[in-house]
């Protein structure tokens, strides 16, 4: 939340985990919609993240836009 919140954050969006508990999307859509960061949920789990990246995770701020365009044109927010 601080980078987003930051007047010189370079955040292109957030991408959450299917199974990010209700309570956790409802706080982090509202503060990325305070500060016009686009958030979609993705088609994947949090164990499949940590299989991906190493460390079980359900959000996830991508800081290059062209990157977060990549990903985000293969995820249908749900």
């Amino acid at each position: 939340m601080q980078e987003i919140s930051s007047p010189k954050s370079k955040a292109a969006g957030i991408i959450l985990a299917a199974d990010v508990s209700p309570k956790t999307e409802k706080e982090i859509r509202f503060e990325a919609e305070k500060h016009g960061t686009p958030v979609v949920r993705g088609d994947f789990s949090m164990d499949d993240a940590k299989d991906a990246v190493g460390k079980r995770s359900g959000i996830f701020l991508v800081l290059d836009a062209g990157l977060y365009g990549s990903i985000t044109k293969h995820i249908e927010d749900k």
